[in-house]
């Protein structure tokens, strides 16, 4: 049997352990369902797994500094509405007292 390359870092040295496929490479784990969803567009998880979509309403999960503001972003910050692009910080979304922002997923789970 044929297994994909890796969807993080296209790696061809990708294994099977159980119902995983795992990335040597990048150390990146997915099922092959995952796959599947992955060709279906923009794939961004929360902290903890869960897949977040445009509009959803989120929880900041660590205090965060943000460069050229006078206070950080505190934990427990409710975000709603977000919306989610490619890169590196993949969270667009507007905070009260601070204004339009980019997060990275994983310092947010989803509510």
């Amino acid at each position: 049997m044929s297994l994909p390359n890796c969807l993080q870092c296209q790696s061809e040295y990708v294994y099977e352990d159980g119902l995983l496929l795992i990335c040597p490479m990048c150390a990146f784990e997915w099922t092959p369902d995952e796959e599947v969803a992955e060709e279906e567009g923009l794939v961004v998880l929360d902290s903890n797994g869960a897949r977040l979509s445009d509009g959803d309403t989120i929880t900041v999960i660590k205090d965060l500094k943000v460069k050229g503001a006078p206070k950080d972003l505190k934990q427990g910050t409710r975000v709603k509405n977000i919306r989610l692009v490619e890169g590196d910080h993949n969270i667009d979304c507007k905070i009260d007292g601070f204004g339009a922002m980019k997060l990275k997923s994983e310092f947010v789970k989803k509510m």
